[in-house]
This record gives structure tokens, sequence and C-alpha cells, in this order.
């Protein structure tokens, strides 16, 4: 019988978990007992960004979970299928995919280089429409499995592709791979879904990229995206697939109305994020 109360004992594997959002999840797993494969590309400490697979993997142990590092290129092939093979074979099985992974760029066509461009598009769209394909084997043999992308609803509107065509083609390419796969894989019980955040996420993307230190102060933190996706992979899968959902308003669903706690900063309006369409609005107070 699937427990639906708790992670425990069940495996994920994560793109992108070394720091930030995919590092969040898998440490709110970890505390009831997960097992978390750490796949990411940062192996020796980078100057500006913090976190390696190992750090993670020492942050997960201390949480309560079991960490396996993964030094993974998701562009790769033979990098991701062996790390997917490894994760299967260190913990009897894959319960959960993540696919946090992501590059942003957030250029004009003129300004963008195809280098950029392609890099994009291989981490994005390609690197988790190849994941997602190497770990349904293992998934099909899974008690209640999810696949969730960290990309947002399919709007589509001008206004998401003018300001950065080639990130937003990049990052909805993501988001078809679930309205595809909740559709192919439906009959096997894999859910299939998408997350997004309402406003910024405080993450290294935000702080380098983005807004520097004063977006910082206006986001919520990771651990908002961290309980909705804990909250999802308790669901019945059968249950839950093909949604495209929005952090605050999924939590709000579950019953969670106090949303000052995910603030960095109380008191600072909040950021809104790219995506989200204009007709889903925040749950009552939750922007407060």
């Amino acid at each position: 019988m699937t427990d639906f109360q708790s992670l425990k004992g069940k495996t994920l594997f994560i793109t992108g978990a070394s720091r930030g959002i995919g590092l969040a999840i898998g440490l709110r797993a970890a505390r009831d007992g997960a097992n978390v494969a750490i796949a990411a590309k940062t192996d020796t400490p980078h100057p500006k960004l913090e976190g390696t697979i190992h750090s993670a993997a020492a942050a997960i142990e201390a949480a309560g979970g079991r960490a396996l590092p993964l030094l993974v290129d998701v562009r790769d092939e033979d990098s991701v299928a062996s790390a997917i093979a490894r994760t299967a074979e260190t913990f009897g099985g894959i319960d959960i995919v993540v696919n946090n992974a992501s590059a942003i760029a957030l250029t004009r066509t003129p300004q963008t280089e195809m280098k950029r461009f392609d890099l994009m598009h291989q981490i994005n769209t390609r690197g988790t429409y190849m994941v997602s394909k190497y770990a349904i084997p293992h998934l099909e043999k899974a008690a209640n499995p999810h696949i969730l992308m960290l990309s947002p609803p399919l709007d589509m509107a001008e206004k998401w592709f003018a300001p950065h065509l080639a990130y937003t083609m990049a990052k909805f390419g993501m988001s078809l791979c679930v309205l595809g796969l909740a559709g192919e894989l439906r009959r096997s019980g894999i859910a299939v879904n998408a997350l997004w955040p309402r406003t910024t996420i405080a993450t290294a993307a935000v702080r380098n990229l983005l807004g520097g230190e004063a977006l910082i102060q206006a986001s919520r933190t990771p651990e908002i995206i961290a309980d909705a996706a804990h909250a999802l992979f308790l669901k019945p899968s059968r249950e839950v697939t093909g949604r495209f959902l929005i952090d605050d308003s999924f939590l709000a669903e579950q019953g969670v109305t106090d949303f000052t706690q995910y603030r960095v900063t109380p008191g600072i309006p909040l950021a809104p994020d790219f995506f989200v369409p204009d007709a889903n609005t925040p749950p009552s107070g939750a922007l407060a």
C-alpha cells in the first residue's frame, strides 16, 4: 500500500539540485526520510554560486534523508542514462523525477547568440524530455510515480514571448513536455505536472541575473515551491496529472492560509514572476 502521508523511503531524482529550488525540494523530502539523487553539474565550488552536489548531499543527509550526489550534464545522453540507472540501482527504483535544471538569458533576438539559444533549448526542453524518457521504465514500476517540471502555464500571450523569445520558447518547451507526457503516461498511472511561482524566488539566478539584492528582498523563499511539490507528491498519481500549478494557489487548495512564512522580507511588496496568466488570481491574502 502507498503511504500518502509521507515520502519516507521514496526515491527522488532531481536535476539542478545542488542549490536553490532543486535543493529545497530535496530537503523537504529528506525531512520525511526520502532518498534524493542530486543530479547537477557543480562538482567543485563556483566563485559566484553557493553549493555543490557534495554540499547538497551533506545537507540532505543532515535533514534525515539518504543522498546520492551525481555529476550530471542534462545535455549529455550518456550522462543522463547513467545517472538514472545508478539511482535506480542504489535505491531500488525511482518514484519521483523533478526536472528543475534550467538556463536563462533574457535577451531580445538580435542580442541572443545562437550558442546561448542552443544552451537553453538543450538544458530546458531537451534535458527535460531526455531525463523523463530515461526515467519512465523505472517510474512504471513505482507505487505512486510523479514527474514534475518547474515550468510555467502554457499561456500563449505575446507579452511573454516578445521580450525574450529564445528563453520563453525553451521554458515553454518544458511545459509542452508536461502536456504531452501527461496524456502519454496517463494509462501507466504516472502523474506529470508543472509547478511555477507567482512571485520571484530568492535564488542565485534572481540575484545574479535579474535584479540583485533588491529583488531578493521582494521575493519568496524556495520553501514555498518545496512545500507545494511535497504536497503534490503525496497525491495519488492517477488523480492529479496534466496540471499547470501556481505555488500559492495549489497550497491554498491544501488548506494553507499563512503565506507570510515564505517572504524573504515581510512588508516589502512581492515582485511578480514571468508567465503567470492574467486570469490566475492569487488566493485571498496571499500577497498581503
